[in-house]
């Protein structure tokens, strides 16, 4: 068997791979990278960052996000979520935005894989899934970001407390809320007649 075809013979379709885990296999990298991306084997989606693809009757499939993501942060701790899931919370929020936002630990920047764009957040704390108190928490946080009319999309939040565990939206508060969401609810909870401590 070639180096090549070794090299072939270890990757697996629908994985991503970054160029330093598969130096194992080839004493020339580079170069073999190089000839894969050439003859359509491998996609080359970032620097150093390769992807294998699934093929359907369409044609090769992108990369599963959360695959990309894992790969590109060499790390299993991250958040990925869109600014388009506010609209579920029915307060108003009603704008589609074209980027993914990637909370973790280790980087922060935008990034483009193919013609996706991400949006990494350093940040030190965050859950393992996206609630609808998170979710609440994190629109709060981003208030200024979003094209909306904030003042609309605060009243209508408020009008909707009762639709959320109380339990988990205070938890969620006190461990995500930044200093001024933290505020911005304390107001809300003692104007809906709700013990506002967290």
């Amino acid at each position: 068997m070639s180096k090549l075809n070794e090299l072939k013979s270890h990757l697996k379709r629908g994985k991503v791979y970054r160029r330093k885990h598969l130096d194992q296999w080839s004493k020339s990298v580079d170069r073999d990278l190089k000839t894969l991306v050439k003859d359509g084997t491998l996609q080359k989606i970032a620097p150093g960052m390769y992807l294998y693809p699934e093929l359907s009757s369409f044609g090769p499939t992108p990369a599963n996000e959360e695959e990309l993501v894992r790969k590109y942060l060499d790390d299993n701790r991250f958040l990925v979520l869109s600014p388009n899931l506010y609209n579920r919370l029915g307060v108003g929020t009603t704008q589609l935005y074209n980027t993914r936002v990637v909370y973790n630990n280790k980087r922060h920047g935008e990034v483009i894989f193919g013609n996706r764009k991400f949006s990494f957040q350093r940040k030190p704390h965050f859950p393992n899934k996206v609630t609808p108190e998170y979710l609440a928490v994190d629109l709060v946080n981003n208030l200024d970001k979003l094209a909306e009319d904030k003042q609309d999309v605060l009243k209508r939040l408020s009008n909707k407390l009762s639709s959320f565990d109380m339990k988990n939206l205070k938890k969620a508060i006190s461990a995500y809320g930044s200093a001024k969401t933290k505020k911005i609810f304390a107001s809300m909870l003692m104007e809906g007649g709700y013990q506002h401590a967290y």
